[in-house]
């Protein structure tokens, strides 16, 4: 059984993180400049695609759609299920990808790419929006 709390309480979390994004994209030369900036826009982008993938585990075990291989598989059982459309499931798979190389550091990070991204992040949004109509059909939205 879904736990409609948790999910909720991790959809809010989402959107915060992607308007703190959407603020810091503005951000003048002087305040990119401080070394915590780009930090911590990375750490939203962590925080952001985490909850994505956390959601994503819970329904894929709570719906028993049996026990996905990686948390990029995680959000494509989304895909194969209805609560997302499958381009965007596979589009969050590749930002699950992007994650794992910011946490884990696989390999140098290009910060080119962390800012070109810090102005698109139009699939983590359709990710809350799938998830939230999934849950309640009728208003689509957190309460």
């Amino acid at each position: 059984m879904v736990d409609e709390a948790r999910v909720l309480a991790l959809l809010r979390s989402i959107p915060a993180d992607l308007a703190f994004l959407d603020r810091e994209a503005g951000a003048d030369e002087s305040r990119r400049a401080d070394e915590a900036w780009l930090r911590g826009i990375k750490y939203a982008f962590v925080t952001a695609i985490g909850g994505c993938m956390d959601i994503a585990q819970h329904l894929a075990a709570s719906e028993s759609w049996g026990a996905p291989g990686t948390n990029a598989d995680a959000v494509r059982v989304l895909g194969r299920h209805g609560v997302l459309d499958p381009a965007l499931a596979d589009r969050l798979g590749r930002a699950v990808g992007f994650r794992n190389v910011l946490v884990h550091d696989y390999v140098e990070v290009d910060d080119a790419i962390v800012l070109a991204r810090l102005a698109d992040h139009a699939e983590l949004d359709g990710f809350v929006v799938g998830v939230l109509r999934w849950l309640d059909p009728a208003t689509g939205r957190l309460a």
